[in-house]
């Protein structure tokens, strides 16, 4: 019930409200001896943070994480883990006149309907800044996943239909997507996209964009039939964010378009038998490193589609609680495209599925008497 907590074996539960006095989450199953401490927490808030840097977003958050248990001396304690994020930047004066009008590209008439009554200061839990709190608990799970060898990163690939290069051009450059404000791989790129962004800024307008992840060194054999395959688990984890509209694996969609022969992934010989170092290479990657809803020990390739802001300066027709139609201009501190700050909260919400996937995955060897 509530939608609020998510996960089998590492789960974690999020709290807290845009304009309320904090958000934070408690993660529960991190196995104990883990190298953990608030440094570590405080890097990936740092990449989402408001204000972080670039263009995107005005509003100055510091993001800064409290550990309240489970975790000594740098080291997770096995218990649960709970770490709270203050809200210090909160103007909820910018939301009084959003009260009773319901913003278009907005939950606010649907959470009301849901409810009876909704926080109307930003959005209240389905704002955004509830993110702050996956990020949170999405460190926890890659420090899990580092030390079982498996890297989770992502990028900008597309705003406003400007597209970056693709990760086997030569302009692809994985360490630039860190060195600027849009987080795309590509400097060029990044600049025509902070010019069209900067020309949208103007005219009231947002954009929307793609964030491509990927993720190395995941073994063979994740994931669990049938309804909890491991493209079905991060579908749901990635689009449970706010913004997104779309997810697509390996070829995605351009996969409708192409022969049996030229879409399968042609195993090649000499990698050794199922489970050994090395298992497996294929001839390409369409599946986007998944076969059957499991793992197939081939990068994990994913892309998620990311709609434009909602909450826009350019004045729209909309309606108040009594159904008359109004004007609504909106004022505060909005993105202009969400893209940058999203990278990180892709991460967090992929290591979280493959942490719990991985503790599952554990179970189900015992289970066969594997050791």
């Amino acid at each position: 019930m509530g939608g609020n907590c998510f996960g089998r074996a590492f789960r974690v539960i999020t709290f807290g409200e845009s304009h309320g006095a904090a958000v934070g989450c408690v993660v529960d199953g991190c196995p104990a001896g883990l190298s953990l401490d608030v440094d570590t927490v405080r890097r990936d808030l740092d990449r989402r943070r408001p204000g972080g840097g670039g263009v995107s977003t005005t509003r100055r958050e510091a993001d800064e994480p409290e550990i309240l248990s489970g975790i000594f001396d740098g080291r997770t304690l096995g218990t649960p883990i709970a770490i709270v994020i203050r809200n210090t930047a909160q103007l909820p004066r910018d939301y009084d006149k959003l009260k009773d009008v319901y913003r278009p590209g907005h939950a606010d008439m649907v959470w009301e309907v849901k409810y009876g009554l909704r926080d109307h200061r930003g959005g209240g839990r389905s704002s955004a800044r509830e993110t702050a709190a996956r990020v949170a608990a999405g460190a926890v799970a890659r420090a899990f996943l580092t030390e079982n060898g498996v890297s989770v990163r992502a990028w900008t690939q597309a705003v406003a239909g400007i597209e970056a290069p693709e990760p086997d051009s030569d302009d692809f450059d994985l360490y630039e997507a860190e060195r600027n404000a849009f987080r795309v791989p590509c400097r060029r790129t990044a600049d025509m996209i902070t010019e069209r962004i900067e020309e949208l800024r103007g005219a009231g307008e947002s954009a929307g964009g793609i964030v491509e992840c990927r993720v190395q060194g995941l073994p063979a054999g994740l994931g669990e039939p049938v309804f909890d395959k491991l493209d079905a688990l991060l579908a749901q984890a990635v689009m449970s964010l706010g913004a997104v509209k779309g997810v697509e694996f390996g070829a995605g969609f351009k996969a409708s378009r192409l022969s049996g022969s030229k879409n399968n992934d042609r195993p090649l010989p000499g990698g050794g038998p199922p489970g050994s170092t090395g298992f497996i290479a294929y001839s390409g990657n369409n599946a986007g490193g998944i076969l059957g809803g499991i793992s197939n020990g081939a990068e994990l390739v994913f892309r998620a589609a990311f709609k434009p802001v909602p909450s826009i300066a350019k004045k729209q027709l909309t309606i108040d609680r009594l159904g008359r139609e109004i004007e609504l201009e909106v004022h505060g501190r909005h993105d202009v495209c969400v893209c940058p700050r999203a990278v990180p909260v892709v991460e967090a919400m992929t290591a979280l599925v493959l942490a719990d996937l991985t503790l599952r995955r554990r179970t189900d060897q015992l289970a066969a008497g594997i050791p």
